[in-house]
């Protein structure tokens, strides 16, 4: 299990909820809700991990601490979470 910190651009009628994985670069999702957003992150992180497992057996994700994303500037103003997700088998 791994514990992922995620920035999440609000939505709003229009438009869905953003979500960024910094620690798997190219990892991002969406969702109509804020609730699904996470739920879709979670799915999309296990799909990332999964792909880069078929290239590196080996491969550990390694989690910066969600402070240091959020003092970047290009995650100003977004909202953050963190969530579990277990290593894909």
């Amino acid at each position: 299990m791994a514990v992922f910190s995620v920035a999440i651009e609000s939505g709003d009628e229009q438009h869905a909820f953003g979500v960024i994985v910094p620690d798997l670069p190219g990892c991002f999702s969406a969702g109509d809700t804020y609730d699904e957003a996470l739920a879709n992150a979670r799915e999309a992180v296990s799909l990332h991990w999964q792909g880069l497992l078929d290239e590196d057996p080996l491969f550990a994700p390694a989690t910066a601490p969600l402070e240091q994303w959020q003092a970047l500037p290009e995650y100003q103003g977004f909202t953050w979470a963190r969530i579990e997700v277990m290593r894909p088998t």
